[in-house]
């Protein structure tokens, strides 16, 4: 390299910034003694601007551009003396580049839930989170506010800052707009504007900083709250309790009729779901315990009819019931008592097979003798 090459390259310089991380808000161009050269290129794509600091105060701002700085373009380099000093200037300054792209997907959440007042639920707490983008709308001032003296300023140094200031706005929202819990949902995009509006007003001043989108994209109950609207939903599916209890123990009952090598349990369980059944639909004004229908007004209630016997019955060493006879005889019809199965009620001295039971046997003698062998 000749003299005057290396000559040229003292003078001429490239400042530029090719940013690859797509987080970084501000950053320093690296110069040593921060000297800037006299007809150095300055390049700043789109998406940048360059900010020169000259002795501690901010100078010149360029916006997207190609520019040789020269010392009739520039009021830094108006006295440039460098070469009385050895291609070392006096005259130094430094080029820090600001993102004016967005930055995007940034998160926010609440840390900890917010209480608000509902008209369903009444007090109550919420978590909420979202997304939202950011970009530097005022250079000076987020060098001022902020960046200070770094020489690399990232989004993530300033999220902490927006994500108090989101979840502040976010509360106060909350409160002023009072939607009900279960409407919230409804009103995402139209919350996520207002936000973004309440945030600005707070940031934009202050920092020289924008947000440009703000997303909720979920605001969520407590737990147990969301359980018993999960409970309350179900319940307003199934409808009729009545009819779902009755199907359900219609299809336990022949899952176990289906299984008669289940042993003790299911027949047990068996008994007990048909006893079940004959009481539910014995119900009303043919079964006496379970209560007839109230009387029509202005009459009066007729006596209660005298209250039945009502037999505990034994299967594999445990006591089920009480059941009253209509029960047992639908039992004996179903096929779930036998003649051998062992009853008890009040002033018997033990347990008897329910044949041997005068009040019950007459439903033994009603009983359908078993069906023929099948034919072939």
């Amino acid at each position: 390299m000749g003299l005057f090459d290396k000559l040229r390259g003292e003078l001429v310089d490239i400042i530029e910034w090719v940013d690859d991380s797509q987080h970084t808000l501000v950053w320093r161009f690296p110069r040593y003694h921060n000297q800037i050269k006299n007809g150095a290129q300055l390049i700043v794509r789109p998406g940048q601007l360059a900010v020169f600091v000259h002795r501690g105060e901010l100078a010149d701002v360029f916006e997207p551009g190609h520019y040789e700085l020269r010392t009739d373009n520039l009021p830094i380099f108006s006295t440039l003396a460098g070469w009385a000093h050895g291609f070392d200037s006096p005259f130094k300054a430094e080029v820090y580049f600001v993102r004016t792209s967005q930055i995007t997907d940034l998160k926010w959440g609440t840390p900890n839930p917010i209480m608000m007042r509902d008209a369903d639920f009444g007090p109550i707490r919420l978590r909420a989170f979202g997304t939202y983008t950011l970009k530097a709308i005022d250079p000076k001032i987020l060098l001022k506010e902020l960046v200070g003296t770094d020489s690399e300023f990232d989004a993530d140094e300033v999220t902490e800052l927006l994500r108090g200031i989101i979840n502040s706005s976010f509360a106060d929202m909350l409160g002023e707009q009072k939607i009900a819990a279960l409407d919230l949902a409804a009103h995402y995009t139209e919350m996520g504007g207002s936000l973004k509006a309440v945030v600005n007003e707070r940031i934009d001043d202050e920092y020289g900083l924008e947000v440009t989108n703000m997303m909720i994209v979920n605001v969520s109950l407590p737990e147990a709250v969301e359980k018993a609207l999960d409970t309350r939903t179900s319940m307003g599916v199934i409808g009729d309790m009545n009819k779902f209890q009755a199907y359900q123990m219609g299809n336990a009952m022949q899952a176990a009729a289906e299984n008669p090598g289940g042993g003790g349990a299911s027949d047990g369980m068996g008994l007990g779901m048909g006893f079940a059944m004959a009481n539910r639909f014995m119900g009303g004004a043919g079964n006496p315990m379970a209560g007839g229908p109230a009387p029509a007004p202005g009459h009066a209630a007729s006596p209660p009819p005298p209250p039945q016997q009502a037999f505990h019955v034994a299967v594999d060493g445990q006591t089920q019931g009480p059941f009253t006879p209509q029960q047992i005889a639908q039992g004996v019809s179903s096929g779930q008592v036998s003649p051998t199965t062992l009853v008890w009620t009040a002033g018997m001295d033990g347990w008897k097979a329910a044949s041997q039971v005068p009040q019950l046997a007459a439903a033994f003698a009603q009983a359908p003798p078993p069906p023929p062998p099948p034919i072939g």
